[in-house]
């Protein structure tokens, strides 16, 4: 008897606490339902910015990815052929893979690549530029 008066008591008192409190819970639980919703918006923004930000930079940048290449035996060739006042064989190793010491391609200009902007006003217009770096 004592097992079913403690167990009605223990459920009582659970049901009177969620019947007190129903309101505050459901307010509670609109709150969550609103800055779900809020978070959903802004996590859908932030997936459209990043995917806008993504496909202006791919655009941007597309035409560095294709880069006209040129064999080793090509450009000798060239330059056996003549007109090596219009070919310019250019290094452009960073200065910290560039050793003073090392050895470069006969005839080549040394160009560091973050004073490029500044070299390139100096370089001739009509020649034909072939970079190097390793």
């Amino acid at each position: 008897m004592l097992d079913s008066a403690g167990a009605l008591l223990y459920t009582t008192s659970y049901i009177l606490v969620g019947y007190v409190s129903r309101d505050f819970l459901a307010a509670t639980l609109r709150n969550f339902y609103a800055a779900g919703r809020v978070m959903e918006v802004l996590v859908a923004i932030a997936i459209i910015v990043y995917a806008a930000y993504w496909l202006r930079q791919i655009i941007k940048y597309r035409a560095y990815n294709v880069v006209p290449r040129i064999q080793v035996a090509e450009l000798a060739a060239r330059l056996a052929a003549g007109g090596t006042d219009k070919i310019k064989i250019v290094d452009v190793r960073s200065h910290g893979y560039y050793d003073v010491g090392a050895e470069r391609i006969h005839g080549s200009i040394r160009i560091e690549p973050s004073n490029l902007d500044e070299e390139i006003k100096n370089l001739p217009k009509d020649a034909e530029f072939y970079l190097y770096c390793t």
